[in-house]
């Protein structure tokens, strides 16, 4: 009767045990989904919190330690965005998503440091990238991150034509949209217009899988003033990623430089304000606003194409386009 009561009691206790420690992996599952949310929604000093209290209580979750990296990136505090990455690489050295991002954040630091800082900073760029490609051929992102480095980069930390082509070639029989892109892109980098222009036709004709590589030509057709391809970019955006409100963004600029619909092109840039989080690769208010004056602009509107490229210098100092447009205009 006494063992039987023991064998009981031993269950009782196992089966606690086991309650609890579900329990707390539904709450560890719960913080990093809020801390997901905050992110979403641009709210980084709230994701910042909720992740670092739960990156306290599980130190070895990895995934925990990838998004801090992500906010801190898009804050931006450097030094913490690094930490976060090395941490998640330190936990998972075999994740390629890991290695890109710690690439990423070194490569964010190398852009804002003095010479003999970002010297070393855009070798561990190099690094973490070449990393995350070899242990994920198809991690387009990692390589097209990749390539657009070894481009524009001195050989001195890596960088080169040569070995930039070499990651080209790969993609050819991969993906021919990602391949058209890397190409195009690369001579972006170096100022051959004429052939990123036919380059990137051919990835938009090419069924591009990614919404970032397509928005990323959407940039390119933005800086060029290409009113065609950044309509063709909004029409392939909405069909890859409905949800995204970059189609907005794009297709509201492809109207403004052919002067039509301005009221729609106006809705669409007001509800991409609303919609788009304010993170990298998604255009910033600061540009949005100088688009707006832009449309203002042409419609002879003078005080209220003034009033948007004043908010679009006080969102960024460094908007040259609307400090240009805001003299144009005779306001200093």
């Amino acid at each position: 009767m006494a063992d039987g009561a023991s064998r009981t009691v031993l269950v009782i206790a196992l089966l606690l045990a086991g309650t609890a420690g579900a329990m707390a992996t539904v709450k560890q599952d719960e913080a990093l989904e809020a801390g997901k949310r905050a992110y979403e929604r641009s709210d980084y000093a709230k994701a910042v919190e909720i992740l670092q209290a739960a990156a306290m209580r599980e130190p070895k979750n990895a995934e925990i330690q990838l998004l801090l990296a992500k906010t801190y990136f898009e804050i931006p505090d450097h030094d913490a965005a690094i930490a976060s990455a090395e941490r998640a690489v330190g936990l998972d050295p075999k994740n390629s998503t890991y290695h890109e991002w710690l690439g990423k954040t070194y490569g964010e630091k190398a852009d804002h440091a003095g010479m003999f800082s970002a010297m070393s900073l855009a070798k561990k760029t190099n690094k973490e990238l070449q990393i995350a490609v070899e242990l994920d051929e198809r991690n387009f992102s990692a390589r097209q991150a990749l390539i657009e480095f070894q481009c524009s980069a001195p050989g001195i930390v890596g960088g080169g034509e040569d070995k930039a082509r070499l990651q080209i070639e790969r993609l050819e029989a991969m993906d021919v949209a990602e391949w058209h892109f890397a190409k195009g892109n690369c001579r972006w980098q170096k100022k051959d217009f004429a052939t990123a222009d036919a380059e990137f036709t051919l990835a938009l004709q090419s069924n591009p899988k990614a919404a970032a590589l397509i928005y990323d030509i959407g940039d390119y057709g933005m800086k060029r003033g290409q009113a065609e391809r950044l309509m063709q970019v909004a029409e392939l955006g909405e069909k890859v990623a409905p949800a995204d409100p970059r189609e907005k963004f794009y297709r509201a600029l492809g109207l403004i430089l052919n002067k039509e619909r301005p009221e729609h092109a106006e809705r669409l840039l007001r509800e991409y304000l609303e919609m788009a989080p304010v993170r990298s690769g998604y255009p910033r208010p600061t540009r949005v606003h100088e688009w707006l004056g832009r449309l203002f602009e042409n419609r002879g509107q003078r005080e209220a194409a003034l009033k948007e490229y004043q908010l679009a210098v006080q969102l960024d100092a460094k908007n040259k386009n609307a400090r240009d447009a805001m003299k144009r205009l005779g306001k200093n």
